[in-house]
């Protein structure tokens, strides 16, 4: 078959069955401390010399590694779903990121499509993409990406779910993050008690979208060819809000016909001892706080929407 025959089938498949699309930095998937260090300290210069010196030195485990991982074993069985790609998105050269992708093939990452923009935002190719998840360690290109509509995290230094299962496990927070924050900017004006009367006269009126209900969504698609039991994926809604605020997002996601395998209404206790209980790979929140809690146990995204943000 010709080449050009081989890219149009491609191109067919791609745009009749999309697949859940994660974009993600070399930072997030990679150990880049060092190097890092070196740009910071010495240039550009400096940094180009230091990874085309060490390109055959194979990088660490980065914060979103495990996550990766298991998208992408999510493609290994023979389930009809829509699949997963991850596509790299870094601010290195082509010539600089042969150290990234040597590490690709050498931990196995079915990794095959990447954009390296020599320092420029690599916001500007999220919708050619196509994507679902922009995961980053670059706060600018994620506030973009967010404000165009794509659910993107900036992925937060610090601990990784230990118990290590097969299944792949995502935590998301409720307001500003699944939901808008309409109900936050009640809070933060009129306080609590405004907050929960509010809550309890809307409760049967469906919270608006927040920037990850298509990611919700789309691991639902997933999760919904294989059987509830034996399910490769395992969501959680972990949120500040209590009763009686909890109703309107039950009914909400009711609404949507979104299901989460689990929902912890917390009422404000500190969100990292359940996250880890849950066994999160991955927990997305707006408010740094709660994302500093999670940190300590579970790999933690960022999400810098909505009034706490602005």
């Amino acid at each position: 078959m010709a080449d050009t025959e081989i890219q149009e089938e491609n191109l067919q498949t791609w745009e009749t069955i999309k697949p859940l699309v994660v974009a993600i930095s070399s930072r997030a998937l990679f150990n880049l401390d060092d190097s890092h260090a070196v740009f910071e300290s010495k240039g550009l210069e400096a940094y180009a010399k230091y990874q085309i010196s060490r390109e055959n030195e194979d990088l660490e485990p980065g914060e979103a590694f495990q996550l990766v991982k298991k998208l992408l074993a999510l493609n290994a069985d023979e389930t009809n779903h829509q699949g997963v790609e991850v596509i790299l998105v870094s601010r290195n050269s082509a010539d600089t990121g042969l150290r990234i992708f040597n590490s690709i093939e050498h931990h196995g990452l079915d990794i095959e499509r990447a954009v390296f923009t020599n320092g420029e935002s690599r916001f500007r190719y999220m919708k050619a993409i196509g994507t679902d998840l922009f995961l980053s360690g670059h706060a600018e290109d994620v506030r973009k990406a967010l404000s165009e509509g794509f659910a993107a995290a900036m992925i937060l230094p610090g601990a990784q779910n230990k118990q290590h299962r097969d299944q792949l496990r995502v935590a998301f927070d409720g307001d500003a993050v699944l939901f808008n924050d309409e109900a936050e900017q009640v809070y933060q004006a009129e306080g609590l008690e405004a907050f929960s009367k509010r809550e309890k006269q809307h409760a049967d009126t469906p919270l608006p979208d927040g920037p990850f209900r298509p990611l919700m969504q789309a691991l639902q698609n997933i999760q919904s060819a294989y059987p509830i039991e034996n399910n490769p994926i395992r969501t959680a809604l972990v949120t500040a809000r209590s009763a009686p605020a909890h109703k309107r997002v039950i009914l909400t996601l009711r609404k949507w016909g979104i299901r989460v395998d689990e929902a912890l209404f917390l009422g404000g206790k500190p969100k990292g001892p359940f996250l880890a209980a849950f066994g999160a790979d991955i927990f997305f929140d707006d408010q740094q706080v709660h994302c500093d809690s999670a940190r300590e146990h579970v790999a933690t995204g960022h999400v810098p929407s909505g009034i706490r943000n602005s």
